[in-house]
């Protein structure tokens, strides 16, 4: 991870979708923003990702105004274009359309100067696929803790 620096993390995502695969997108941003991101202002928590007119867009993720901006900064909410291949864009159109998966962000980094957005294609979890999840994950730390207390 040379020369990536995590902005911000989207860990709720993971426990309420199934992650099937990720792709690594630019986000197109005003000066402003950057200053923010690079500020780590940024919330994913309700952020998702939208396919519209063939391009894809980053929906509700708030990057607050950067206090120094002139001319008012930026609107804290608007969409923002992602920047994917075109191949990517319609295998992405393809997969959400037909079998009713989501985009969700994941994380957002600097990566050689340049934003990037892990954009994570979806599918939702149920409640009870959630517990069972978590009751999977503590059977596993039951089962590290009697192998540690074992040797």
């Amino acid at each position: 991870m040379a020369g990536e620096k995590v902005v911000a993390r989207n860990r709720r995502a993971r426990h309420d979708y199934e992650i099937i695969d990720t792709f690594e997108c630019g986000i197109v941003l005003r000066g402003s923003e950057v200053k923010s991101l690079r500020d780590a202002q940024i919330e994913l928590k309700d952020a998702y990702g939208d396919i519209r007119d063939g391009e894809v867009w980053l929906e509700r993720a708030h990057i607050a105004p950067y206090g120094f901006a002139t001319g008012g900064g930026h609107d804290p909410e608007r969409p923002r274009k992602l920047l994917m291949h075109r191949r990517e864009i319609q295998r992405l159109t393809i997969k959400v359309n037909e079998a009713g998966l989501t985009l969700v962000p994941l994380q957002v980094y600097f990566k050689n100067g340049k934003a990037k957005v892990e954009l994570g294609l979806a599918k939702g979890r149920r409640t009870y696929d959630k517990r069972q999840k978590i009751r999977e994950r503590m059977e596993k730390r039951e089962m590290d803790r009697a192998q540690r207390r074992a040797r």
